[in-house]
């Protein structure tokens, strides 16, 4: 009477490759102000992520088409005078996104 001591499993031998520098996005300054929340969002078309700015808060909002580097002088949204706490993107129209901040706004 034998007993196996490995568990049999079909996951045991299925090993995850990293992904490469142009499938993915690099030097973004992510904020570490979220609390409980994500720093970022995505959708079917868009990536959004909270990002690091002085003077209030702001997040990035990048196709999911253009990946790579991502310039230090990419356009932020800026609209809240205290950090940006939390994104999401309406679950109807792909285009809309809300954002809440410390300042007690939604946006």
């Amino acid at each position: 009477m034998s007993r196996s001591i490995v568990r049999q499993s079909k996951f045991r031998h299925v090993f995850g490759q990293a992904v490469k520098a142009e499938q993915g996005y690099d030097d973004i300054r992510v904020s570490k102000v979220t609390w409980d929340s994500s720093f970022c969002a995505v959708n079917p078309k868009f990536l959004a992520v909270i990002v690091e700015s002085s003077g209030g808060g702001a997040f990035l909002v990048l196709p999911l088409s253009k990946t790579g580097r991502v310039d230090k002088n990419y356009p932020l949204v800026i609209g809240h005078s205290g950090p940006v706490l939390d994104i999401d993107w309406c679950p109807h129209n792909d285009n809309i996104l809300a954002s809440c901040s410390e300042d007690c706004t939604a946006m």
